[in-house]
């Protein structure tokens, strides 16, 4: 017999509750996984949690190993570190990532896991789905060495796409965000910082991030003439009202969508899902990465916690969970 699972569940708009699983026996090409950590994303999962996903994207905005179907009751998360129990001999007792949601144990096909590297700790490895999204909003970005670049939001993504940029030689680099908390983040990350007021102009490139109509409004405020926003941001059921009959044609702006779920075509050919995953966890050996992980809580306070994150009563960037019970 399995040993007996957990999960989280969204019961209804707004309440969530943590239901038993009955696990299957993992076949030849499966794994038994226990959960070590799961990350909370906090603008795409509160947004589920308030039941913000519009009909026309309820099968768009499906993740791998969702139960139920939106808005509720359903299964959702996509961030989860673990050790695997069972399976083949060369994954057996390796610590995996998986887009998976909260749950203390699951089966899945070996091809959805990935390896997490020695050198990266478990508990960073849950940012790798969010780095993952930084790596994809960078290859269809394509900066160039000397580019002065702005991230607008300095939420998880925005801070990630900084981290990965901060990397970048000869950039001149600055992140803006509203809340000036977020100083202190993008400190620890070796960025410039600016509330939007006080943001430095003439930018060839933003990448947008906040998630706001003020947001992408000030990211095409500071392009510099044939400019380019990347846009990052979901917004679900919410609609968004832009000046595109200001400077916007005058001054030949672009905006563009990324989204994670198709592999960016600037990638090198042969760059799929899994190489993608790869290049994210082996970003994620830089330290400076734990600045996005801003609380930790026990899986057993999740369905107390969304509720929290939600409303912003906790102003989480990634909110990390632990799972303390073996089962």
């Amino acid at each position: 017999m399995n040993p007996a699972a957990r999960a989280f569940w969204l019961s209804t708009p707004g309440h969530g509750e943590l239901r038993d699983v009955t696990l299957p026996e993992p076949g030849e090409d499966e794994v038994l996984v226990r959960a070590l950590y799961s990350g909370v994303s906090r603008g795409t999962e509160t947004l589920v949690f308030r039941g913000g996903v519009p009909e026309s994207q309820h099968d768009v905005m499906r993740a791998p190993f969702q139960e139920g179907d939106f808005p509720a009751p359903v299964k959702y998360g996509y961030l989860s570190v673990g050790v695997v129990e069972r399976g083949p001999d060369e994954l057996t007792g390796r610590t995996v990532f998986c887009l998976h949601p909260h749950q203390s144990r699951y089966v899945v096909p070996v091809s959805a896991v990935t390896v997490v590297p020695d050198r990266v700790p478990a508990a960073r490895a849950v940012l790798a789905g969010t780095v993952e999204t930084a790596v994809n909003a960078l290859w269809d970005a394509a900066p160039q060495i000397g580019d002065r670049i702005s991230v607008v939001g300095g939420g998880m993504i925005g801070c990630s796409v900084a981290a990965l940029l901060a990397r970048f030689p000869g950039i001149r680099l600055q992140l803006v965000d509203a809340d000036p908390a977020r100083a202190e983040t993008a400190k620890a990350l070796g960025v410039d910082f600016a509330t939007p007021e006080k943001a430095t102009g003439e930018r060839d490139l933003v990448i947008h991030a906040s998630a706001t109509e003020q947001g992408l409004t000030r990211a095409l405020e500071l392009l510099a003439p044939e400019g380019t926003v990347v846009e990052l941001s979901w917004y679900g059921d919410r609609r968004v009202t832009l000046p595109l009959g200001e400077a916007f044609h005058s001054r030949r702006l672009t905006l563009r969508a990324s989204q994670v779920g198709t592999v960016s075509p600037a990638a090198r050919p042969g760059r799929g899902y899994a190489e993608r995953m790869v290049l994210a966890l082996d970003l994620l050996a830089d330290p400076a990465l734990d600045a996005l992980i801003t609380g930790e809580s026990d899986f057993g306070e999740l369905p107390e916690l969304m509720p929290r994150l939600t409303s912003g009563e906790i102003p989480a960037l990634c909110h990390r969970i632990r799972y303390l019970d073996p089962a």
